[in-house]
């Protein structure tokens, strides 16, 4: 006889088959304040397909089976290819038919940028890896732009909605992807350091056809159908469109030597290649590469501060259904003061992240106004280093609220947190986007009066946020040596950013939400960890807009 031992009771259920915009207020808040409203049915149908358990299912699955790397078929021929899970296909599918890797670039309404940026918001929840490939397609546009007679060839088969993951010919296939290969073992970020050489094959210049000799280091998503890539010309540093395969049909000789083995983001293959006489079309100026592909990398930034502050909102989810349906000592955890406090600690750095996000999504579509375009030239990096880093302790506090079951496998808890740091260190880590916020201060003095100017949209809303404002303003007002200003460039960035989300949520989000963000990270009484909020905060009503019943 099998003797019952016990029955399972107090236990959260799966948080699946929901609308994850429905449950967003944030979200649908700021589709609608930053130009979007056109496309609430849009997003709240997609809404329906992130939240379902066969979505949810397939970042599961694509996680559990790595990409294999073949460099040869089995009769000893050069194939360099890298099988994926059918669910990673699957997530590339829709992201692709969703138009997440395009869709700006392929309509001219405004809040286009808006738009793609909450489905993908919505999406990378799902999973995140997969998202690598789709933001380097989404950034390569504004690139290839500027070598029209490339992007004519190239840019039809990107401004498609079908995802075709074939190894053939890019001009055999309907729809393409798009990566990106910049650092070397030697340089990493110091890209001028690069030594991989380009030489024209026939005549030199722009859009022209060069072969190059040389490797990177870290090449993601190798089975792009081509790759913006940096190599060096008698001139300088050059940028060049480099195709997986040759126009003349055969293959392109970037030879895989191994995959990453990543800590995070799994499903995503990370590679090694050499380049033994690859060609590659010049894009943009001889000489000129970093400025020509800084276009695309600027849009990567981006794209990192709508992935950190998508996993930053599933966490927080995650933690919040848990305490809803858990009990202890005769009380929902969401009930207990100090988880209480955590949540709504949590849920306060969730909304400010994605408040700073779709301003900057709004910044996007409107870059034909000085203000707007000044403003994301700042902002973006300074979105990007403030909300990438504060993502793995926010992904951390949120698995604590789970107990143990927070750190099993068959939870998507210690996914989250894999992934958390990847992004902070993706396209250009910390310290570089902090001194990129100063370069661009430098050299054009006009983009901090810009973030002045907005800023000042919530002048006397919050002391805690005017007195911020007006430290910034001494701060820079001041004169100090290079090393100097350097060395605290993290901390001037930090406040920068926390003034800005700040200033941001007074404007834009209910009293409790603004409120509680200003007087906690902008006065004095806030602790080190999530959960400190003072006395006075209401912590139910921050909680109960993060997780909306709707």
């Amino acid at each position: 006889m099998k003797f019952q031992t016990h029955e399972v009771m107090n236990q959260a259920p799966e948080l699946e088959d929901y609308n994850s915009f429905l449950r967003d207020q944030a979200l649908q808040d700021a589709l609608q304040r930053e130009g979007a409203s056109w496309a609430r049915a849009d997003v709240e149908r997609f809404g329906a397909v992130t939240g379902s358990a066969a979505s949810i299912a397939l970042g599961y699955q694509a996680n559990a089976h790595k990409p294999q790397l073949h460099t040869h078929d089995r009769f000893g021929h050069r194939v360099d290819k890298v099988e994926f899970h059918p669910a990673y296909h699957q997530l590339m599918q829709t992201a692709i038919a969703e138009g997440l890797h395009a869709s700006p670039w392929q309509q001219s309404q405004l809040g286009a940028h808006v738009a793609r940026a909450a489905k993908y918001y919505l999406h990378t929840q799902v999973e995140a890896a997969h998202g690598c490939p789709i933001t380097m397609t989404f950034a390569v546009v504004p690139a290839l732009k500027q070598q029209s007679n490339v992007a004519a060839e190239w840019l039809p088969r990107v401004l498609t909605n079908e995802y075709d993951p074939r190894d053939i010919p890019a001009n055999q296939k309907r729809g393409i992807t798009f990566g990106m290969g910049m650092t070397e073992k030697q340089g990493g970020s110091d890209v001028r350091a690069n030594t991989t050489i380009a030489k024209a094959i026939g005549s030199a210049g722009s859009g022209e056809l060069y072969e190059l000799v040389g490797h990177k280091w870290f090449l993601s998503a190798p089975m792009c159908d081509a790759f913006l890539m940096l190599a060096q010309t008698n001139v300088g540093l050059s940028c060049f469109l480099v195709p997986r395969w040759r126009p003349d049909g055969t293959k392109n000789p970037l030879e895989l030597v191994r995959l990453k083995d990543k800590m995070g983001n799994v499903a995503n293959a990370s590679s090694e290649v050499e380049l033994r006489g690859a060609q590659g079309w010049l894009i943009g100026a001889e000489g000129k590469g970093v400025r020509t592909i800084i276009e695309m990398v600027a849009m990567t930034r981006f794209d990192c501060m709508i992935g950190s502050a998508a996993g930053m909102r599933q966490a927080v989810v995650q933690a919040v259904h848990h305490c809803q349906h858990r009990r202890a000592f005769g009380r929902t955890l969401v009930e207990q003061p100090l988880m209480s406090n955590v949540l709504a600690d949590l849920a306060l750095e969730s909304e400010a992240a994605l408040t700073l996000t779709m301003r900057m999504a709004r910044a996007m579509d409107h870059q034909e106004q000085t203000h707007e375009q000044l403003l994301a030239r700042l902002a973006v990096a300074i979105g990007k280093y403030w909300i990438c880093k504060r993502t793995p302790q926010h992904a951390y506090e949120a698995m604590e609220c789970l107990g143990g079951n927070g750190v099993m496998e068959n939870c998507i808890m210690p996914r989250l947190y894999r992934e958390a740091p990847i992004n902070a260190i993706w396209e250009g880590s910390g310290n570089i986007q902090c001194l990129d916020v100063l370069r661009a201060i430098e050299k054009q003095p006009e983009t901090l009066e810009a973030y002045f100017a907005e800023v000042a949209r919530a002048e006397g809303a919050n002391s805690g946020l005017d007195t911020s404002i007006k430290q910034l303003k001494n701060w820079f007002s001041q004169r100090y040596e290079v090393e100097e200003r350097q060395g605290q460039a993290r901390r001037i960035v930090d406040q920068l950013a926390v003034t800005l989300q700040g200033a941001l949520l007074q404007q834009h989000a209910p009293n409790a939400i603004a409120d509680a963000f200003c007087v906690s990270r902008l006065g004095t009484d806030w602790g080190l960890n999530y959960g400190t909020l003072p006395i006075g905060i209401n912590r139910q009503a921050i909680i109960d807009r993060c997780f909306s019943t709707g």
